[in-house]
């Protein structure tokens, strides 16, 4: 509701309001049309119309309007012809921080999260490099050849502690594993290797080979191997088939949530297309993933007050829960969290409290950020995508307009948000539940709000775009939306598409 219309049919009626009955008012779930009726059922001696005089009578017609809404969702959706039912659209959830964080801060906590991360990727890169721990390297003047050939090239596997560039243009890194400490250089003859360790992060584990400097003091590189999925890499995923749709940063709330397009969206999925293919598509869809932010949430940057047209948390998710309960019961709908949504900030995000899921209909899986899903044997990494910010500030090349280029280095680097302690808030768990450690089919992220489809070494890579158009925080941080776009993919052919709710549907 509009403040300004609820001050004239207040007055119309004869009466005066406070702020609070307004706020009260625009916070319900009844459209502008209920307000005469409210106003002529408060007695006449009231002068100045307060929440307590609308509580009864608001909580009456929302019940009303919500049976009424019920039984027409019913009969619309009865007699439409759904491929598959809910029962058939399984969800295995493989991976979850939700009922398992144990964080609260501690240093030795700190020391579980860091050497888990270590051990387990380390072991990726293990696979492919035969590598010696760094207490074992020889040190001092004339260091002896570790072959008969000479002083042979040699690997050692760690996390970049420090990372300099000399006066010369070489660059230097520090590589630390259990055992110590070793500096490594990247001679700036070398074009390839500079450009590689170029786009390398503070806290990503990489393994370094090369030679050792006759006093044992540096390690000169010759190559750089990151954890990256192998290039022959094949999925060993069972067949299946119909249509999973991928969405994230609804930002229901935000006076910039575009109502008409999700309408439309909305429609689609119910098989009210004038278009007879988009109907069949419809009737097969299976699956909706939501990548986070399904509300636009409060306080989350400056000024943010000014672009809320719900200005209530709770509000945001009630109405949003209307909106999923019109999706069709058949669909199996996964919801991960993102910065904007009321779990804690710090990654992994736990899942959303049972207030919020409360209000979602019983189709509808909570998962945490990130999470790692099955959707009939197909794989699906979900992650909000918050560590885009970090990639496009530290990674040349990467751009919030091309948003799978960042989701490229993720995968390179087999973590979602390597760099520790940058913007992106990290809670050190006894396990780091942001490592990629099953290679999915699918990853899906969302975040930047630009949509963008790639296949990454038969990975295929989501970044699903938004509901919002362009705030004025975004301008100034020149951010450029693309939204209205679903980007869905054919589980039988793994073969993406993306549908354009800009158009009429």
């Amino acid at each position: 509701m509009d403040e300004t219309i609820i001050l004239e049919k207040a007055s119309e009626a004869g009466f005066m309001i406070n702020k609070e009955a307004v706020d009260y008012l625009i916070g319900c779930r009844l459209q502008e049309d209920c307000l005469p009726r409210i106003f002529s059922e408060i007695d006449a001696s009231v002068f100045v119309i307060e929440t307590e005089h609308l509580t009864v009578l608001v909580q009456t017609l929302e019940k009303e309007a919500e049976a009424t809404k019920t039984a027409e969702e019913s009969k619309e959706t009865a007699a439409l012809p759904y491929k598959y039912s809910f029962d058939e659209n399984m969800v295995d959830v493989l991976e979850d921080i939700s009922e398992k964080t144990t964080s609260v801060g501690e240093y030795n906590q700190f020391v579980q999260y860091f050497r888990d991360r270590y051990t387990r990727i380390s072991e990726m890169i293990r696979s492919r490099v035969s590598a010696r721990p760094i207490e074992s390297l020889p040190k001092g003047k004339n260091v002896k050849p570790l072959s008969r050939e000479g002083n042979s090239d040699i690997t050692i596997i760690g996390m970049i502690s420090e990372k300099t560039t000399t006066g010369n243009q070489h660059i230097i890194l520090t590589l630390e594993d259990p055992t110590g400490t070793f500096p490594v250089l990247i001679n700036q003859r070398d074009t390839d290797l500079v450009e590689q360790a170029d786009k390398l992060l503070l806290d990503e584990i990489v393994g370094i080979t090369g030679n050792l400097t006759p006093e044992g003091t540096i390690l000169m590189a010759s190559k750089i191997t990151q954890p990256d999925v192998p290039n022959n890499y094949s999925s060993n995923r069972r067949r299946s088939e119909g249509y999973a749709l991928f969405i994230s940063d609804v930002h229901v709330g935000s006076k910039e949530f575009m109502k008409n397009e999700w309408e439309t969206f909305l429609d689609f999925l119910n098989g009210k297309s004038e278009n007879p293919q988009l109907q069949k598509m419809a009737s097969e869809i299976r699956y909706i993933i939501v990548a986070g932010d399904i509300v636009d949430g409060i306080g989350i940057y400056p000024g943010q007050e000014f672009d809320l047209e719900i200005p209530e948390i709770m509000r945001q998710y009630e109405v949003t829960a209307e909106y999923f309960h019109r999706i069709p019961k058949n669909i199996h709908v996964v919801i991960s969290p993102g910065n904007h949504d009321a779990v804690r900030r710090a990654e992994p995000q736990i899942t959303f409290s049972k207030e919020i899921q409360r209000l979602f209909p019983e189709n509808v899986t909570f998962v945490g950020n990130p999470a790692v899903i099955s959707i009939d044997g197909v794989c699906v990494h979900i992650y909000h995508g918050c560590s885009m910010d970090d990639m496009v500030a530290a990674i040349k090349g990467v751009s919030y307009q091309e948003p799978t280029s960042g989701m490229v280095e993720m995968v390179k680097r087999r973590h979602l948000a390597p760099t520790y302690g940058s913007r992106v808030m990290i809670s050190p768990e006894k396990r780091d539940y942001l490592i990629i450690d099953k290679v999915p089919d699918i990853i899906h992220c969302g975040h930047v709000h630009t949509i963008g489809v790639q296949n990454y070494k038969n990975i295929l890579l989501i970044n699903s775009g938004t509901w919002q158009a362009q705030t004025d925080f975004q301008k100034k941080v020149n951010i450029m939306p693309d939204p209205a776009k679903v980007p869905f993919v054919d589980l039988k052919t793994m073969k993406p598409g993306i549908l354009d709710f800009n158009d009429d549907y």
